[in-house]
């Protein structure tokens, strides 16, 4: 099961490690260069909690925790 929040829908999204070799303008150098660059992923961070729905019931589904703390979720 992917890890996608029920209210927000976020997800995980992909980005780059970026190494650099050098030293800075700033520090006296000639300045810094890429030398290699890596993918990742950057996950959200989401709670796996119970939630009241609307016709009373509960369920437990993936939520993230920007969701609780906005209040756009009710914990059962």
């Amino acid at each position: 099961m992917a890890r996608i929040c029920a209210i927000t829908g976020k997800r995980p999204t992909m980005g780059k490690i970026i190494n650099r070799k050098g030293q800075s303008k700033k520090s006296g150098g000639i300045g810094t260069h890429v030398t290699s660059m890596t993918t990742r992923k950057f996950r959200p961070n989401l709670q796996w909690i119970k939630v009241k729905l609307p016709n009373g019931g509960t369920k437990r589904m993936w939520v993230s925790v920007k969701a609780i703390k906005a209040g756009l979720v009710q914990k059962a």
